[in-house]
């Protein structure tokens, strides 16, 4: 799995949420990495993030974990983390455990950034 963060230049596009791409597969050995990535994020004050999921192909346990630990770590500092993602098998895995109700899903970063928060 490979993780970016644009230039912070770019934040301003975003309306001052952080992005952070992953690529590859976000699995049990990948998903240490994303964890301690996101929670560096948020400890440092970034807690309204989007994560852009369009590069990847797959998503475990591990990796779902490490989302909702970030979303719940995000929410506790009055951010929020939103996902991007089109790919049909990855949506049905948001689906399936519902997790679809926990994450703000987009089909875009502009999309994702431009949600009306729900108070969650």
């Amino acid at each position: 799995m490979e993780l970016e963060i644009p230039d912070s230049d770019a934040s301003a596009d975003t309306g001052g949420w952080t992005v952070l791409t992953a690529t590859g597969e976000i699995d049990v050995a990948a998903a240490p990495g994303l964890r301690e990535k996101l929670v560096e994020l948020i400890e440092d004050g970034t807690n309204e993030l989007v994560v852009d999921l369009e590069g990847v192909d797959f998503i475990d346990s591990t990796g779902l974990g490490v989302l909702v630990g970030a979303v719940r770590r995000a929410r506790a500092a009055d951010g929020d983390v939103r996902l991007v993602c089109t790919n049909s098998r990855l949506l049905k895995v948001f689906d399936v455990t519902g997790l679809d109700d926990v994450f703000a899903i987009a089909d875009s970063i502009d999309d994702a950034v431009g949600m009306a928060t729900d108070g969650s």
